[in-house]
């Protein structure tokens, strides 16, 4: 861990006033998306200096030189970055010989092991979600069936796949850790926040989501260990905490989503229901994410390289710029990253300058500008 990172995680008061920041755009969108996040944050050059390198990993690189994620792109993250912001990536639906996603290489490497979701509504005359929803989806990142250990057989001249799934008591553990954390620092943020403007009105609360009324040894074992978790911290006790099977939380998201604060799922789970959450607020177009570990954190929009529209200047920017500011404030740079969220919320609630996933008519750069000027 950098000098640098190293402060930054410890107190805010002993920030560093420059950051290395590694850009990997990567495949399709993520090389226009990217570019908006990195002129959003050389927009908040009075407060803090920002050097950028852009590093290679994708698909696309796998089919020009047959690596997916480059030692060299690792190298650097780790001895020269504070921090990342990765754009998206192709991954095919077929098998390709030698191919695995260079995110979840990146997850892996650099021991990522929470991916941090905030779902949350922002009112304005494109929005008609009438139930205000402020919900922060911790995913874990490690495990499950993301471990992609799978194989085909022959039965009876019948092919048959088989896929293994991991649950450690070990990460289990740590996501729950961070769940709760997170419920509390959310808590205290919105103590400072006028009634008015609290979503949340109760004490914080983490819902566990399993399904262990079927897979009663691996969910069993998560859901055993993230209660632990909380029983065995007095600092955790002020938070509620419920539990909710995973087809159960999916129909209940959709139809009382603001019953929700903090929720913690395995990697698989939390993977479907925070791409599907970011139907609840209008498009993946503005929905961030965040990979956090204990010494690195890479932002990351929640969207894919959209392939369809590559090149035509329509993606949106504001996921991006979103991960830009979660990767700011979890580097302990609040004021930075508040000032990226209230910009980007403006423009969201002004409606007149959005991109077509959001039945607007503006470019990449024309919602990037109005996020600029917001700020």
């Amino acid at each position: 861990m950098t000098t640098a990172l190293r402060r930054c995680f410890s107190t805010a008061s002993s920030q560093a006033k420059s950051l290395n920041i590694g850009l990997i755009p990567a495949d399709g969108i993520g090389k226009e998306v990217i570019p908006a996040a990195q002129r959003v944050l050389e927009a908040l050059s009075t407060s803090v200096k920002f050097n950028f390198t852009t590093l290679d990993a994708g698909f696309e690189h796998f089919q020009k030189t047959g690596v997916a994620l480059p030692q060299e792109t690792l190298d650097f993250l780790k001895s020269e970055c504070d921090g990342a912001l990765f754009g998206a990536v192709s991954s095919p639906s077929h098998k390709v010989a030698g191919y695995s996603s260079p995110i979840v290489a990146l997850r892996k490497h650099l021991d990522l092991y929470a991916n941090v979701r905030p779902v949350a509504s922002v009112a304005s005359p494109n929005n008609t979600q009438q139930k205000p929803i402020d919900m922060l989806i911790i995913r874990e990142n490690t495990e499950c069936l993301y471990i992609k250990q799978e194989r085909q057989v022959e039965e009876n001249g019948q092919k048959v796949a088989w896929a293994d799934r991991r649950i450690s008591e070990f990460a289990s553990k740590r996501c729950g850790a961070m769940a709760f954390k997170m419920a509390l620092s959310r808590d205290k943020l919105r103590s400072q926040l006028p009634e008015s403007q609290r979503f949340w009105k109760g004490n914080p609360k983490v819902t566990i989501v399993h399904k262990s009324n079927v897979l009663s040894v691996t969910d069993g074992l998560w859901r055993e260990t993230v209660r632990a978790v909380h029983e065995n911290n007095p600092e955790f006790q002020k938070i509620e905490v419920e539990e909710q099977l995973v087809d159960s939380m999916v129909y209940r998201m959709f139809r009382e989503p603001q019953m929700f604060d903090v929720v913690v799922a395995p990697n698989l789970y939390g993977d479907i229901l925070s791409d599907g959450a970011a139907a609840l607020v209008g498009s993946l177009g503005i929905v961030p994410s965040a990979n956090v570990g204990d010494s690195f954190v890479v932002g990351e929009p929640v969207h894919g390289s959209a392939p369809d529209i590559a090149g035509q200047k329509k993606a949106n920017p504001i996921a991006s710029i979103r991960s830009a500011g979660l990767l700011l404030e979890h580097l302990g740079y609040h004021s930075e990253a508040s000032k990226i969220y209230s910009a980007v919320d403006a423009v969201l609630r002004e409606g007149q300058i959005l991109t077509p996933d959001l039945g607007g008519k503006a470019t990449t750069d024309e919602v990037t500008e109005a996020v600029i000027k917001g700020l």
